[in-house]
């Protein structure tokens, strides 16, 4: 099995990108699903971030109030880096954890690991493979107004709080244009998987697959 990440900027795709590589047969991991878990209440990096952030940004069942908690980090970068020191580690180790149980899977053999900040954080080294969902700005303000039900000027925070799309391109092993249609998308991701496929096989021979092969 190779191990790839899959990042991206805010509103750029990752989901979509995801969902067409879990259609392909990929094994699929969601840092995001991973951080609601490793935030419920009672779990080491809940109760670190309540007492770092304080009762306000809980509800009363102990569950994260997450908007009130981003429209926070997206506003104030000290918050957003003692926010991640709290989450990443735990959601890393999680997700460690559940990738050697998928590895032993001798049917798997591409495993995705969706993880928004994978670049930001200094995790690439453990991933063959770096696949990352780029889009226009205007393209992501447009869908997190959208989405989100937020301000335009709300919406350029958010992107601004992030590194730049264009720096996390110059990373990439592979690069997924999603600015047009879902179908223009999906012949990208299968261009991308038949690949991942071919390095996959050669990493099972014995042959590494080494971050900058086949691309």
């Amino acid at each position: 099995m190779i191990k790839v990440g899959l990042t991206g900027g805010i509103a750029s795709g990752k989901s979509a990108v995801s969902m067409i590589f879990a259609s392909l047969g990929a094994k699929i991991l969601d840092s995001d699903e991973v951080a609601r878990e490793v935030l419920l209440p009672g779990q080491p990096a809940w109760t670190r971030l309540r007492q770092a952030f304080g009762k306000t940004f809980f509800r009363p069942d102990g569950t994260v109030k997450r908007k009130k908690l981003r429209k926070l980090v997206f506003a104030n970068p000290e918050k957003r880096d003692q926010l991640n020191a709290i989450v990443h580690p735990e959601v890393m180790k999680e997700i460690n954890r559940r990738s050697e149980v998928l590895s032993s899977s001798l049917q798997a053999k591409v495993l995705v690991v969706d993880v928004p900040l994978l670049l930001e954080v200094g995790v690439a080294h453990r991933f063959d493979k770096i696949v990352v969902v780029d889009a226009r700005e205007s393209v992501q303000i447009n869908r997190l107004v959208q989405r989100d039900g937020i301000s335009e000027e709300e919406a350029k925070q958010a992107l601004k709080a992030q590194m730049p799309l264009s720096e996390k391109v110059e990373l990439a092993d592979y690069v997924i244009d999603n600015n047009s249609t879902l179908a223009d998308t999906e012949i990208q991701v299968r261009k991308v998987w038949k690949e991942l496929l071919v390095l996959a096989g050669k990493k099972r021979r014995g042959e590494a697959a080494k971050r900058g092969d086949g691309t």
